[in-house]
């Protein structure tokens, strides 16, 4: 297997019927071994199974908990691909852009759709810029992660570099965990951002609560820089 996408998506079932066609026709241009994995709540709500069924996709339901961290962990267990790519499922990850991804992974470890670099930009507004910019920019500078977009979802990884990692954060705050624990790992790590604009969510609410957000971050910033 080429390339596994995983796709987190609790009460999403609206945004995976335009999402899923999208991404299938999308991924077929590259002419490679792909799967497609969408790992749901511990107590699904909607007919997110009955979507996967319908577009041929895997419907994992998540193992360990019912955090967004849960949902990161189930995947990483269960894809087989040489690379790992997860997205989104609202709609803020436009699915054409894997494969810009894909392309760009020779020579890297990690490829970031990133907002940050020229030409990158997002839609969101108000304090969640506010929030994102400073969370990224932390992040960066004390972990040394060279590369501005830490915590876009968004990323293409080499799949062996999980290997020897464990991840124990609950929250959005994984993203960042994986970069931290991947760069103390492999200290050649090779990261390589290409400009992406983050659309707004199609359909639903969002699941992320800026008070957890906040807490979260800075509560795995200490524990991942003076304890784990």
């Amino acid at each position: 297997m080429d390339l596994s996408i995983v796709i987190p998506a609790y009460l999403e079932e609206e945004n995976l019927r335009v999402l899923l066609p999208r991404l299938i026709a999308a991924v077929n241009e590259l002419n490679i071994a792909y799967e497609v994995l969408v790992v749901d709540g511990v107590n699904s709500k909607d007919k997110t199974c009955d979507v996967c069924k319908e577009f041929g996709v895997r419907y994992i339901v998540q193992e360990g908990g019912n955090h967004y961290g849960d949902a990161v962990r189930t995947g990483i267990r269960k894809v087989t691909g040489e690379y790992l790519l997860f997205m989104d499922a609202d709609g803020s990850h436009e699915p054409e852009f894997i494969n810009k991804v894909y392309e760009a992974r020779n020579g890297y470890d990690i490829v970031i759709a990133s907002r940050y670099v020229a030409g990158g930009g997002t839609n969101n507004k108000g304090a969640s810029i506010i929030m994102s910019w400073a969370v990224n920019f932390t992040y960066s500078f004390l972990f040394s992660l060279h590369c501005k977009d830490v915590s876009n979802s968004f990323k293409l990884y080499r799949r062996s570099l999980f290997a020897p990692i464990t991840l124990k954060s609950d929250h959005f705050d994984v993203i960042q965990e994986i970069l931290i624990k991947m760069k103390r790992t492999k200290k050649d790590l090779s990261i390589h951002e290409i400009p992406y604009h983050l659309q707004e969510r199609m359909y639903g609410d969002t699941k992320r609560n800026l008070f957890v957000f906040a807490v979260s971050y800075i509560q795995t910033l200490v524990r991942l820089k003076f304890m784990d």
